[in-house]
């Protein structure tokens, strides 16, 4: 099987679990417009709700969108699929690729269509800043794609669902996405800074005020990507060499 051929099975297996798309895509925008049409006039973090709030949903989809691809991971693990790949001429860098690439595209109709309803209710940003926005939240994705790949290899299917609800979850809840931080500082906000979720829900502010994450958040997307893609190789390696 070449790699162009197993990134387009993935993708066409992938679009067909209807779950997926639902807790992507519809979750995010029921709950967006929910909350936002009470607060469509109202500021926060210095921004006006809409934005941040929009920016905040888009960072729950997104992350549920690319983490829940360790559920399908893990069910091929179950079957025996993911060790059968390792005897195939299936690079390994290849198999990453379509399960990120699914994961993405995934991102990238969320971002889309939560863009679509940010914009119903009144937010309005230039085009460099939309696409500044997209990026970083492209970016800030990265150590949760890694993360779902680490997750699939790791934990057993009975147990992935709950465990990847309630990652994202957490992350998305400390990271602000539900419109509030738990903390605004001490120690506390100092733990949200050090997350990824607070960087993305952080886009659409960064976007619209100075172009870009500061440094730390840079830092952090970083960091978190560079532990967690060794982990990943890691435990790749040892759950496909198992007899």
């Amino acid at each position: 099987m070449s790699s162009t051929t197993y990134v387009r099975y993935e993708i066409s297996r992938n679009f067909r679990i209807w779950q997926f798309i639902f807790f992507a895509l519809a979750w995010p925008l029921i709950v967006f417009f929910s909350v936002t049409s009470a607060n469509r006039h109202n500021t926060f973090d210095g921004v006006s709700f809409p934005l941040y709030f929009m920016a905040g949903m888009a960072a729950m989809g997104t992350i549920t969108g690319v983490v829940s691809r360790g559920s399908l991971i893990a069910v091929e693990r179950s079957i025996g699929w993911t060790r059968q790949m390792r005897i195939t001429p299936l690079r390994a860098g290849a198999y990453f690729g379509a399960k990120v690439a699914c994961g993405y595209l995934m991102a990238l109709l969320t971002i889309a269509v939560m863009c679509l309803a940010g914009t119903v209710m009144g937010v309005r940003l230039s085009a460099g800043e939309w696409l500044t926005m997209v990026g970083l939240l492209l970016v800030g994705l990265i150590p949760f794609a890694v993360l779902g790949i680490l997750l699939g290899h790791l934990v057993s299917p009975e147990a992935l669902l709950p465990a990847v609800g309630g990652i994202t979850t957490l992350f998305a809840f400390l990271g602000g996405a539900y419109g509030f931080l738990v903390a605004k500082s001490g120690v506390m906000f100092d733990v949200i800074e050090g997350l990824p979720s607070y960087w993305l829900v952080q886009a659409g502010k960064a976007a619209l005020g100075h172009g870009s994450w500061p440094a730390e958040g840079w830092i952090v997307i970083g960091a978190w990507t560079v532990v967690l893609v060794p982990l990943a190789l890691l435990v790749y390696r040892r759950d496909t060499s198992r007899v």
